[in-house]
Formats: structure tokens, C-alpha cells, sequence
């Protein structure tokens, strides 16, 4: 089995700023994609329950995810046994991906139902 050598191992500096950007793209991805989509929901905006659930769903989701990130981000490139290294680091890690996988494929949906697919 091949074995990690130093080449493969990004430095902490670099693991902190590819972290940084992937979370980044990750926050504009859905508002570049569903730029149309969101500005539909957006403009017949109201206080109900059916609206806010079947609009705003996936949207909410892929908050909720972004926001399991940040323990994960904030943790890249220290220690296990330090201060900010979260406990549960690989559980937010997966609540994250598994929450925003869940959100993209809501507000694809809901794109999609509006007649309003991603842009070029």
C-alpha cells in the first residue's frame, strides 16, 4: 500500500488558504448558480408557512451545512489535542457535506420547477 510522503502532505499555511477558497466557492456557488431562481422567491416574498418551506428549504440547508463547516475550517492545520480542534470534527465534517448535498439538490429542484435553470 502506498504510504503518504512529504509531497503529498500540504503545509499548514496552504491547507488553511485551500480550505478558506473551498468554503468560500462553496458560500457563492449556489447564490451564482440560482441567481434567477432565488430573485423569483425573493420578489413574492411573505410570512406563511408553505412559502417559506417549499422556497427557502434549500437555501436554508445549504446555510445550515456552511455552518458545519466552520469548526471543520477553523480546525485545519491544528493539533487533535489543542483548544480549537473540535471533538466531533469528522461529525461536523459530515452533517456539513451530508446537509449541503441535501440543500443543492432542493434548490436544483425548486429551480427547476420555477423554470429557472442555472445561468452560464
Amino acid at each position: 500500500m502506498p504510504t503518504r510522503t512529504e509531497k503529498h502532505i500540504l503545509s499548514r499555511r496552504k491547507a488553511r488558504w485551500v480550505g478558506f477558497f473551498g468554503f468560500v466557492f462553496a458560500a457563492v456557488l449556489p447564490a451564482l448558480m440560482w441567481r434567477r431562481s432565488i430573485e423569483a422567491i425573493a420578489s413574492d416574498f411573505r410570512f406563511e408557512a408553505e412559502y417559506l418551506v417549499t422556497g427557502w428549504t434549500g437555501y436554508a440547508l445549504i446555510g445550515l451545512g456552511l455552518l458545519f463547516f466552520v469548526p471543520v475550517l477553523v480546525s485545519i492545520g491544528r493539533s487533535p489535542e489543542g483548544r480549537l480542534y473540535p471533538r466531533g470534527r469528522n461529525a461536523y465534517a459530515g452533517w456539513g457535506v451530508s446537509l449541503y448535498l441535501l440543500g443543492l439538490i432542493l434548490a436544483s429542484q425548486v429551480a427547476a420547477v420555477t423554470g429557472l435553470h442555472p445561468t452560464p
